[in-house]
């Protein structure tokens, strides 16, 4: 990409509707995507590319984290970030290269010490806020600083700071309710790594002292740990000048990472499409991010789902009144309702542009599955756009 991008005034969008890929769960057999009245993407799916992607590799239920550097055309088994590294950032900390970050959910412990809720009845913005005041009041460890900030509802962010700490450390959280809390572990045999395990134990048992009146709000889950990475930007990859529309931190990382521009978000959907719009002529690529479908998968709840992705469509027309040159609709993994989390499952693709091979009607997982771009790993969407945008120089003579 390096070698044969080239600078054009052609102009790309990377729309993610964030977990889109689901399962049939209708009575009628239908995904979430299948269901929801989605006119205007079906009228671009007819004049588009189609396919499913593979984020990560087949079986393998990928984060938010790999899911989008996947998007962004990275290697998400080269490059691996630990989500503490994306809250950090994206809540706007001048991580260090040296500092140590994890993602925090508050989380509901019962009487039995095991994890009746992994997100606290997902309490409010303001409750979490509140949550970490008191945290930062009352937490200290000896001789590490200790950063707490807060993301959003039950999330936060914790970074240390301190001589010889690593990375290589395993989750607190298990993933399941009805389980114990788990100790973090080191993931490799290293003095370093055994340390970091040592302070993050530390701090949850300080945390759960402080927070055990709390309700529902009684304890932490540590995971994401991570260091910062050193990724090449969009502008050394690929010759753009990028920015970024996400009403999420975590993405707001990502992005940053990236070494893209944040725009500062409308409110809601039709609020991130309205920055689309008064960004437009000050950059050549955009990658917007749309976060409900995601949550409304988690929370198994189909309707909710498809009613998030027809906001999304209605948002449509305006998008291609701008006129972009290239543009790419799909998810970053499948969250399906049926599953509650993020799955395996092939994400829809729709890549839209003058010069398109168009095969189906409409846009969902089983017309994807018979497109022009068939299954294909996630990290290619990014040649895809900038060879659609044509970017590219030939390769070869």
């Amino acid at each position: 990409m390096r070698e044969l991008s080239v600078k054009t005034e052609s102009k790309i969008v990377l729309l993610v509707v964030d977990g889109l890929g689901g399962l049939p769960m209708d009575p009628y057999g239908r995904t979430e995507l299948e269901a929801a009245s989605t006119p205007n993407l079906d009228a671009l799916a007819a004049r588009s590319d189609l396919g499913l992607s593979r984020p990560v590799a087949a079986g393998v239920s990928p984060g938010s984290g790999p899911g989008h550097l996947g998007l962004f055309g990275y290697d998400p088994l080269r490059f691996r970030v630990g989500r503490g590294v994306l809250s950090a950032l994206g809540v706007g900390f001048d991580l260090g290269h040296n500092d140590l970050a994890a993602r925090i959910n508050f989380a509901t412990k019962d009487e039995a010490g095991k994890i009746s809720d992994r997100r606290a009845g997902r309490i409010p913005t303001e409750k979490g806020q509140e949550l970490v005041e008191l945290l930062n009041e009352n937490l200290k460890l000896d001789g590490i600083e200790v950063f707490l900030m807060h993301e959003k509802e039950y999330r936060a962010v914790a970074v240390f700071r301190g001589e010889g700490l690593s990375g290589a450390l395993a989750d607190s959280d298990p993933q399941r309710t009805g389980l114990d809390p788990l100790p973090v572990e080191p993931t490799e045999d290293s003095q370093e790594a055994q340390k970091s395990a040592r302070i993050a134990n530390a701090f949850v048992e300080r945390a759960d002292e402080i927070l055990h009146d709390e309700h529902p709000a009684n304890t932490v889950l540590v995971r994401g740990f991570g260091k910062h990475p050193a990724l090449p930007s969009f502008e050394e990859t690929y010759g753009l000048d990028a920015a970024a529309i996400a009403s999420y931190p975590m993405y707001k990382g990502l992005a940053r990472l990236a070494g893209m521009q944040l725009l500062k978000e409308g409110e809601g959907i039709a609020g991130e499409f309205e920055t689309l719009r008064a960004g437009w002529n000050d950059h050549d690529f955009f990658f917007l991010h749309v976060k409900p479908t995601d949550a409304a998968g988690e929370d198994g709840d189909f309707e909710r789902k498809a009613s998030v992705i027809e906001e999304v469509d209605a948002q449509i027309p305006g998008l291609l009144d701008l006129g972009p040159d290239a543009v790419a609709i799909t998810g970053d993994h499948a969250t399906p309702a049926k599953m509650k989390s993020h799955s395996w499952h092939g994400v829809p693709v729709l890549i839209h542009s003058p010069y398109t091979l168009p095969t189906a009607e409409g846009f969902g997982e089983r017309a994807c599955a018979g497109g022009s771009l068939g299954v294909f790993p996630a990290e290619e969407i990014m040649g895809y756009l900038m060879g659609h945008a044509l970017k590219l120089n030939r390769f070869g003579a």
